[in-house]
């Protein structure tokens, strides 16, 4: 019998007005989802930072495989622009990695960002080349070998695998900010609208515009801060 084969998405970034959202696939036997938990793999924003670092490096190692792709803020901007939504630009995203990875996948656990967990799972199915099928949707891909998409909510407490791709995805991005803010030589805090140090870059940058490769121009919060209405924003993990 050949060895069932899982995998987890999920992605760091999502909520940030500064940096790429990263997203990562990770795909493992199903046999070595508890090792995953031994080691202490859970949801990345409940590790920290030197802990995800240990884990990123383990995590590669037992996997089968790992896929990631940095979404720039130049493509959010592009894709925004058109009309493009962020859930329809990271299932896009999700879907290449699935059609990327090598070996024989059973089952995608998808950490679902829409508020309805499903239909995030359709959107992958539909721009996926390989033959899928979302649990919980009637209908889809007819074929004997096609790969079970379970896309819920909180899928990164959940699922081991799901918590492994969280943590790839963290720790990618974090090094990506390192790499900003050494380039751009100033410190711009967690790059999202609850960081107060993130929301002070901001307003500097509106005269000096040293960010703004690296800002996502059609979020709420730049447009906010350019009516200079700079109340309460939400503080997203």
């Amino acid at each position: 019998m050949s060895t069932i084969i899982i995998a987890g998405g999920d992605e760091a970034g999502r909520g940030s007005v500064i940096g790429p959202l990263v997203i990562s696939m990770v795909s493992i036997g199903k046999g070595k989802e508890k090792k995953l938990s031994d080691i202490g793999v859970r949801d990345s924003k409940l590790l920290s930072k030197k802990k995800r670092a240990f884990l990123f490096d383990e995590i590669r190692s037992i996997s089968e495989e790992v896929q990631t792709y940095k979404i720039t803020n130049d493509e959010i901007n592009t894709a925004m622009k058109s009309g493009i939504s962020i859930n329809q630009l990271e299932a896009m995203h999700f879907a290449r990695l699935l059609d990327e990875m090598q070996g024989g996948i059973d089952k995608a656990y998808i950490d679902s960002p829409d508020v309805i967990a499903e239909r995030f799972g359709m959107r992958i199915s539909l721009f996926a080349k390989r033959p899928t099928k979302v649990v919980g949707i009637k209908g889809g891909s007819k074929e004997k070998d096609n790969i079970k998409i379970i896309s819920e909510h909180k899928a990164d407490i959940k699922y081991p695998v799901v918590s492994a791709a969280s943590i790839i995805a963290k720790v990618i991005r974090d090094s990506e900010m390192e790499r900003i803010e050494e380039e751009v030589g100033i410190h711009i805090g967690s790059g999202y609208p609850g960081d107060k140090e993130t929301v002070e870059v901001i307003k500097a940058n509106l005269k000096s515009r040293v960010l703004s490769p690296y800002i996502r121009e059609y979020w709420k919060t730049l447009e906010n801060i350019r009516q200079r209405k700079m109340g309460e924003f939400p503080n997203f993990a």
